[in-house]
């Protein structure tokens, strides 16, 4: 439990310098998240590929798995993480660092919670209705007092999509752990990208899969740090993590993200938040948190 709540931080520290790092993409160049999301599959793929290859090969004994539960676990592993990170990156270019990555990732422990009830049986417990409640008004503040336009519709929309995304892979990742498949976070992570390059290269095609910047050298830099940092060293560790606590636990140690993310937001990129995007963090963080509480509870039972 100790090793997997330690993973789950560790990725979530990482994952937060992602919407900073794709920002600067983005400023840089006319690179979309279609590509975006490609080339972090393909490129986190091959590094995870070749850092395996440079190790010395141990023979470690595999469980025995049905192969269509095998394939049900990649399958939906993949498409839901090509539908989490390519949403929020639209997100991202849309609404902004801050309130993309607050929404994506303050809704994500909602639905994984939803998600874990439905599928697998795990209960909110008493306190888990009004987390879940408090969250919805701290998003409904979040969307519905910004007058600044700091907020956009489209990009909260997209960020609510990447959390269903984010919340269906957490969902498998704890289906993982609790049924067996006999896939190891490294195996896992690496065919899940497999299967979310090949669904992302036909839009990326679509939308321009090399940019045109003038600034190649710092989109290159900024690219290679999301696929080695934030991709090929965070989702593994976040795959062992997720595999060894409770979805809406792990959902809810994720929220490391958003506070780092906001803070890159206003310190490096120069966003604002207004009194409306404060006060829906705090209650959203605050109905999340309330959410770990119960779920704690109910683990020590």
């Amino acid at each position: 439990m100790l090793r997997g709540l330690a993973c789950l931080a560790i990725a979530g520290t990482t994952w937060g310098t992602t919407g900073a790092a794709v920002e600067i993409v983005y400023r840089s160049s006319d690179f979309g998240p279609m590509a975006v999301s490609f080339w972090r599959f393909l490129s986190g793929m091959a590094l995870l590929v070749a850092a395996r290859a440079l190790r010395p090969s141990r023979a470690v004994p595999r469980k025995a798995r049905p192969a269509r539960r095998r394939v049900f676990l990649l399958t939906g592993t993949g498409l839901g993480l090509a539908v989490f990170q390519t949403a929020y990156f639209g997100a991202v270019r849309d609404t902004g660092l801050a309130v993309g990555t607050i929404v994506c990732l303050g809704a994500a422990p909602v639905f994984t919670a939803a998600g874990a009830r439905l599928f697998l049986g795990e209960r909110l417990g008493r306190g888990g209705l009004p987390a879940v409640g408090g969250a919805l008004a701290g998003l409904a503040i979040l969307v519905l007092g910004d007058r600044h336009g700091v907020v956009r519709p489209v990009g909260v929309g997209l960020a609510l999509v990447s959390a269903a995304g984010y919340a269906t892979t957490n969902v498998l990742g704890r289906w993982t752990g609790r049924h067996g498949t006999g896939e190891d976070p490294y195996g896992l992570t690496v065919w899940s990208f497999a299967i979310g390059a090949a669904v992302m290269l036909p839009l990326a095609w679509s939308e321009g899969l090399w940019p045109h910047t003038a600034h190649l050298g710092r989109v290159v830099l900024m690219m290679l740090y999301v696929a080695a940092v934030t991709t090929a060293l965070a989702y593994p560790l976040y795959f062992a993590g997720a595999a060894a606590v409770r979805a809406a636990t792990a959902a809810v140690v994720m929220l490391i993200e958003p506070v780092s993310a906001a803070v890159l937001a206003v310190l490096l990129l120069g966003e604002r938040l207004t009194s409306a995007t404060v006060g829906g963090t705090l209650l959203l963080l605050a109905a999340v948190t309330g959410l770990a509480v119960a779920e704690s509870r109910r683990a020590e039972r």
